[in-house]
């Protein structure tokens, strides 16, 4: 009985994990609020700052029955964005808050795509 739980868990944790992660990054495209926008620039804002959520959850969808495109493409996006801040961090100057920038969006994507592997790797052992 106990394995049933841990395999439910198991199972559950990259999906949930992964909805609160599209989540917390689609927050930070109410930045739009507050400027002085018109109603057409400001569903452009949010359709464009929306746009790595919107992929993530085109993925997580393939990801629910392919574990194995989860595991793949969420290690992906979080190496793409270390890439992304290194190269801001080279350009810019190294600044402390890079670090918590890159393990605060990147650190999930490692966690979600690990647990996406261990799903696959369980099912197909």
């Amino acid at each position: 009985m106990r394995k049933k739980r841990i395999g439910k868990f198991l199972y559950l944790a990259p999906r949930v994990l992964s909805i609160l992660f599209i989540i917390f990054l689609s927050f930070f495209s109410l930045d739009i609020f507050g400027n002085n926008y018109t109603f057409w620039e400001i569903l452009t804002g949010l359709f464009m700052h929306n746009i790595p959520s919107l992929v993530l959850l085109a993925i997580l969808l393939i990801s629910w029955k392919h574990e194995l495109v989860g595991g793949i493409v969420f290690i992906l996006a979080g190496l793409l964005y270390s890439f992304l801040t290194l190269i801001t961090a080279s350009m810019d100057g190294f600044q402390w808050y890079y670090f918590s920038w890159n393990l605060i969006i990147s650190g999930p994507a490692f966690l979600i795509g690990i647990l996406f592997f261990i799903n696959w790797f369980k099912k197909n052992c």
